[in-house]
């Protein structure tokens, strides 16, 4: 009996080690939280572990689940126009949304998305804009008004890097040429592929790099312009206004939105919707906006965000730049000859 007892005691105490082992498992972007304290405030609010995998596009994340990481990750954070592909190919699961009281916290605009109506798959986490970042000492309000300062040599003003994003990077180059940021017309692909192609031959282009490596370069000095994530760049502008700035040039460029979603096979989706509901939380919501500076989808949150960053049209774009800018669309068939034209734009 007192060798059973004691075989009871250590199960007891193992399986007491197992349930405080556990670890949420989330695959995001780079700099897209406090990545020290927000994993250990939620640890010490749950008993969590959290384990963060950084990627640099929606693209990457996907094949990373296609090739099993269905089973590996708790939590991903994909864009708005990734999001019909996940759904499709049953890559994430549907939510349980008594486990989310926090959902009523979203703004309703995101709460009836048409990829996603009634938030069966996804819950907002930010959004966004895509614009240029530059150095003030090297390049002059003016020029930056327009996509010109990267597409045509005559005006380019030193080093500088296109973003590495498919639909971003071929949307901007479709609207400086006037035409639809989501087209799927052949010629006009090919058109913006051919600008890419020309561009990245100029003596002046460093090439293609996400959006934190070339907002790092930009900070460096390095390079005097980068497209990036408006909210990698509001930090930097922020800390150097006299040498940095951000801004939407005038033909336009992307909104976007990232919303927190359960992989389909997720190992700990228990602990996955608690991290969506804890995120969902006003403080912690507000917390995670002031930090990377991107807008909050959250209402609740409002109350709590800087009010220097409600008013910076950075972060939350005014009327007149709103109407410059476009959601990405799911392209369906269209996919396959966008990605041709950006596979040339990459490779030649």
């Amino acid at each position: 009996m007192r060798k059973i007892g004691l075989l009871m005691a250590v199960l007891v105490l193992l399986s007491g080690i197992a349930a405080s082992a556990e670890e949420l498992r989330i695959y995001t972007w780079s700099e897209y939280m406090d990545e020290e304290k927000m994993p250990a405030d939620f640890e010490a609010k749950t008993g969590i572990k959290v384990r963060l995998d950084i990627y640099e596009n929606n693209e990457e994340m996907v094949a990373k689940l296609q090739a099993g990481g269905v089973s590996q990750y708790d939590i991903i954070v994909p864009s708005d126009y990734i999001m019909p592909v996940l759904i499709n190919q049953h890559l994430i699961q549907p939510l349980d949304h008594s486990q989310i009281p926090n959902l009523k916290n979203l703004k309703p605009i995101f709460r009836n998305t048409t990829y996603d109506p009634g938030n069966q798959y996804s819950v907002a986490y930010q959004w966004g804009t895509v614009g240029l970042m530059y150095r003030k000492d090297k390049v002059g309000d003016d020029a930056v008004k327009s996509w010109s300062v990267l597409f045509d040599p005559a005006k380019q003003p030193g080093p500088f890097w296109l973003i590495d994003s498919v639909r971003e990077m071929m949307g901007i180059a479709l609207v400086y040429a006037g035409k639809d940021f989501n087209s799927t017309q052949p010629m006009e692909l090919k058109a913006a592929a051919d600008l890419l192609v020309a561009t990245k031959q100029t003596q002046n282009c460093m090439g293609f790099k996400p959006g934190v490596g070339g907002k790092n370069d930009v900070v460096a000095g390095t390079a005097v312009a980068a497209i990036v994530y408006n909210g990698d760049a509001i930090q930097s502008v922020t800390e150097d206004p006299e040498h940095l700035g951000f801004v939407i040039p005038k033909e336009g460029s992307e909104i976007w939105y990232d919303s927190m979603s359960i992989p389909a096979k997720a190992p700990h989706p228990s602990a996955a919707h608690q991290w969506i509901n804890w995120i969902l939380d006003p403080k912690v919501g507000a917390e995670l906006s002031n930090y990377n500076q991107y807008a909050t989808p959250n209402q609740a949150a409002e109350a709590y965000i800087t009010p220097e960053d409600l008013k910076n049209p950075g972060i939350y774009p005014t009327p007149e730049i709103m109407q410059k800018l476009h959601f990405t669309k799911d392209l369906g068939k269209g996919n396959r000859i966008m990605d041709e034209a950006w596979t040339r734009a990459k490779s030649h």
